[in-house]
């Protein structure tokens, strides 16, 4: 993994994880369905443009067509939906801890469904991210932690794991850009009749806050990341990128007691810590083993020195 492709991981964890503190500040002054809509909305006006300019062609392959609509139903519509309405009543970290979990899920459903080997550093990434997840949402149970959300965000990280498996059909596309706008709108379209039948009539509270919040939401978890991540898959693999995701429970935890003042305990830096090393376990122990190198003499034999 080179220097170039580690930036691109530190980056794509920020820009996901401060989602959530975003989010959280939209959706206590705003319909999170009708947010939505409107942010995907934006976000494919602003994307498909600039990927026309980018010599970009909405004429996509049968694999691009199928990554768009898997990803803009499985993350847009039932992950990011799912999520918003949660953040109504959980807290920013709380959602960020358990997106977090996505990798943990993927890995432990690959054994139980498809009979896939998990090697014993798993194992114990799969028991140090139940444990890390156990003790925050514990200790956060004691102070009014709410149940429901917290099953709403459970049944869009479900989602959230189809939402990556799509990604990987995008690896080698030269549209990335278009391909990100394109899941945008197809997101704000599914969204757009239960956001008019559940929220219809419900106000905004505008204020500088909501703007510069959903602005930023647009352009940089909306695009920037979406974009960035699938810039990293292409350049190191699907496998080798969603190691990064154990740094999403810290920077999600820190971003949101930075910028909101929520809560910030030793259990939480604990627990997310506990998560983020199971998240790396779990990851590391899917990368391939690096390839013998052949001795001095049996390189020159190769090469015909000899």
């Amino acid at each position: 993994m080179d220097f170039r492709a580690i930036l691109m991981g530190f980056g794509f964890a920020v820009l996901w994880a401060s989602a959530f503190t975003s989010t959280r500040m939209i959706v206590l002054a705003a319909p999170p369905l009708t947010a939505l809509v409107i942010r995907f909305g934006l976000s494919a006006l602003v994307a498909i443009p600039l990927a026309r300019a980018m010599g970009q062609s909405w004429r996509l392959n049968r694999t691009e067509w199928r990554t768009v609509i898997l990803f803009g139903l499985c993350q847009n519509a039932l992950y990011l939906g799912f999520s918003w309405v949660a953040m109504q009543y959980v807290e920013a970290s709380v959602s960020a801890i358990i997106a977090s979990m996505m990798p943990l899920v993927v890995a432990f459903l690959g054994w139980l469904l498809y009979g896939e080997r998990l090697r014993p550093i798993a194992v114990a990434g799969l028991v140090a991210g139940v444990a890390g997840v156990t003790l925050i949402m514990g200790v956060r149970l004691q102070h009014g932690l709410d149940v429901p959300g917290v099953i709403l965000c459970l049944i869009g990280m479900v989602a959230l794991t189809f939402a990556t498996l799509a990604a990987r059909g995008a690896g080698g596309s030269r549209n990335m850009m278009m391909l990100v706008g394109l899941q945008m709108a197809v997101g704000a379209a599914l969204l757009l009749i239960p956001a008019v039948l559940m929220e219809w009539g419900r106000p905004v509270e505008w204020s500088a806050g909501l703007v510069w919040a959903f602005a930023y939401t647009v352009i940089a978890p909306g695009i920037g990341a979406t974009w960035l991540w699938f810039r990293l898959v292409n350049r190191i693999g699907a496998v080798r990128a969603a190691t990064f995701h154990f740094l999403s429970p810290i920077f999600g935890v820190g971003i949101a007691a930075a910028l909101l003042g929520e809560r910030f305990g030793v259990s939480d830096v604990i627990g997310a810590l506990i998560v983020a090393a199971g998240i790396l376990m779990v990851q590391l122990a899917k990368l391939p083993a690096a390839a013998p190198q052949p001795s001095i003499p049996a390189a020159r034999a190769i090469e015909g020195r000899d």
